[in-house]
């Protein structure tokens, strides 16, 4: 199996329901990692923002987070750009994608190219 988890859930919601996604999300990820699956997670829209908030070793997620981080394959450039996270994420080891040239953007990851590689997107 093969699955990209998509993160869009937002940290400075303060929500306990951006809290819950992101946990879903990495929890799933380590689910499939356990399984032997690839899996590949991908932060995009204002869920840029939650790779400052992760790598803050006193958040309730950071050990989790560090135990998928392998699963990272990055984070939407032009998403970071629009939700002013792209100084965070070039301070961090995860790549700005730019698969998918969407105009007036600096790139987005291709969702597409990951469903024709049969990974099935689950978003959060």
């Amino acid at each position: 199996m093969k699955a990209a988890i998509i993160i869009l859930s937002d940290p400075k919601s303060g929500s306990e329901d951006a809290l819950g996604r992101v946990f879903n999300a990495l929890a799933t990820a380590y689910d499939f990692k356990q399984g032997g699956d690839e899996v590949t997670v991908l932060f995009q829209g204002a869920g840029t923002r939650w790779i400052a908030e992760l790598s803050n070793p006193t958040h309730p997620v950071y050990e989790l987070f560090e135990t998928v981080k392998d699963t990272v394959a990055g984070v939407s450039c032009g998403c970071a750009e629009v939700f002013g996270a792209t100084e965070e994420i070039e301070k961090s080891a995860f790549d700005l994608i730019t698969d998918n040239a969407v105009p007036g953007t600096s790139g987005l990851p291709s969702l597409r190219k990951l469903a024709a590689e049969g990974h099935t997107i689950l978003t959060f």
